[in-house]
């Protein structure tokens, strides 16, 4: 199994909201060990590879769930039109509290977890500090000055490739942002980003022999379904009518 969480000193400073990021070894585990991950999903995988991360990144997201304090016995992850995923209460769940945001990552062995309040969303990546980006993809990554730059400073490739992964995952895009709208001031651990009527907050940190970037955003990150909102105009309709019932109601007259 994936043990030894490790939980990431990534500091926002955002008063009042909670930010949890963590990181594992990745291991040999079977679908039956991991309870978020669906079956149907992982058939898909062509690679033992592939199958061994999904499965550690999905079991370490459960740890890190219940390090938040959530019981994920009733919990699903989703996925939008773009991959990206959220975590829900299972489909006929009557209990319902806001849930974190979520990110997953992998590479070379680890697997990376970040969670955010409601209202927010969040990307991790992590590649390790000895990882070449090869100039071949530079023209991929960036455009113009920031392409030239990178082109006379090819040892921060890297921060610029996590970096910008991670705004994509935080814009709940993935590669549907195209990583050379993603302008970013290297030069600097810290950094805000404008994009479209988006602020992301960046931040890179050196953890455990890599370089880790998490990007967050003010917005949406869970992906509803038809149910959560008959469910919401239920709750609605109970808290309205003191009264209210479902089934059938019977009324017994004192003789």
């Amino acid at each position: 199994m994936v043990t030894l969480m490790q939980i990431i000193p990534v500091d926002f400073a955002l008063e009042g909201h909670r930010i949890l990021c963590v990181t594992a070894p990745i291991g040999e585990l079977s679908l039956s060990e991991v309870q978020l991950a669906q079956q149907d999903e992982v058939a898909t995988f062509v690679t033992e590879k592939r199958r061994i991360e999904h499965l550690s990144g999905r079991l370490l997201l459960d740890q890190a769930l219940t390090e938040w304090g959530v019981d994920t016995s009733l919990l699903e992850v989703r996925r939008n039109q773009h991959r990206a995923p959220s975590v829900a209460y299972l489909p006929g769940t009557w209990l319902r509290r806001e849930l974190p945001s979520i990110s997953i990552g992998h590479s070379n062995g680890w697997a990376f977890v970040a969670l955010i309040d409601a209202g927010w969303t969040i990307g991790i990546d992590g590649e390790p500090c000895s990882m070449k980006i090869s100039s071949g993809v530079f023209d991929m990554m960036a455009t113009g000055d920031e392409l030239l730059h990178l082109q006379n400073h090819p040892d921060q490739a890297l921060r610029y490739w996590t970096s910008k992964e991670a705004v994509q995952k935080a814009a709940r895009l993935g590669m549907h942002l195209n990583p050379r709208k993603i302008r970013i001031p290297i030069e600097n651990n810290e950094a805000n980003i404008s994009i479209g009527k988006s602020i992301f907050q960046l931040r890179n940190i050196s953890f455990n022999g890599y370089n880790i970037s998490v990007a967050i955003s003010r917005g949406e990150g869970y992906d509803s379904i038809p149910e959560d909102e008959l469910l919401r105009q239920t709750r609605m309709a109970m808290n309205e009518t003191p009264d209210w019932g479902v089934g059938c109601k019977t009324t017994r007259n004192a003789s």
